[in-house]
């Protein structure tokens, strides 16, 4: 079976380390590389092509947020994951806006860590507890902000309901048992979400089923 291949980026070496040194513990993911900044990651992301980028934000040269931005644009097909000690907003609603697919905090168990990765990899998001409840909040006061678009009233029942599923962190299989239909039409039915909605990801899903009180957290 291949691994999944990730490269590490963090501007402290210890920390880059103590990294490497955990995803050798696994056995389905392998550290390939390691960058001191953002502009080496984005250099070595051409050469290496790995699966998943672990990003830190503050880092020299270039930060992880410009790193992001660059590597979601120039290699779409390599996730990021950020890894960081900044919980604030001014931190985390920019990075998600430019591309990251993931975002743990490096005060998080070694095993979220492991399961994000894994996560990411299959195609999900994955947000650390407290990046999820501060992005709900931000969610929250953006409703309150906005007019009803009239969107979600051209949802039939099923992709309502698979929306709901799906944003509250659902696996595809998951569904495909709790309404007994086969995993081919529960994505079937996210394709279908994502192009009538004009979304991207399972983020933006999970965003678009908060701001319209389809799912509540």
């Amino acid at each position: 079976m291949a691994k999944i291949r990730v490269l590490v980026t963090d501007d402290h070496a210890i920390v880059r380390d103590g990294i490497c040194a955990l995803l050798a513990l696994t056995a389905d993911i392998e550290a390939v590389g390691e960058a001191a900044n953002g502009r080496d990651a984005l250099d070595m992301v051409t050469r290496l092509a790995p699966d998943i980028v672990l990003m830190d934000i503050v880092m020299p040269v270039m930060d992880g947020l410009e790193a992001t931005r660059r590597i979601h644009k120039k290699s779409p097909e390599t996730k990021v994951i950020v890894l960081t000690q900044y919980e604030d907003r001014e931190y985390v609603l920019p990075v998600i806006e430019a591309g990251a697919s993931g975002f743990v905090s490096k005060a998080a168990a070694s095993s979220e860590l492991v399961s994000a990765i894994r996560s990411v990899y299959q195609g999900d998001s994955f947000l650390s507890p407290s990046i999820a409840k501060l992005l709900v909040e931000h969610y929250r006061q953006t409703a309150r902000l906005e007019k009803r678009n009239g969107s979600s009233e051209q949802l039939t029942d099923r992709e309502r309901e698979i929306l709901k599923l799906l944003a509250e962190g659902h696996s595809t299989h998951e569904i495909a048992q709790m309404l007994v239909i086969s995993p081919k039409t529960v994505e079937r039915h996210k394709t279908n979400l994502m192009a009538k909605l004009d979304v991207h990801s399972r983020l933006d899903l999970f965003k678009y089923a908060l701001r319209k009180g389809i799912v509540i957290v």
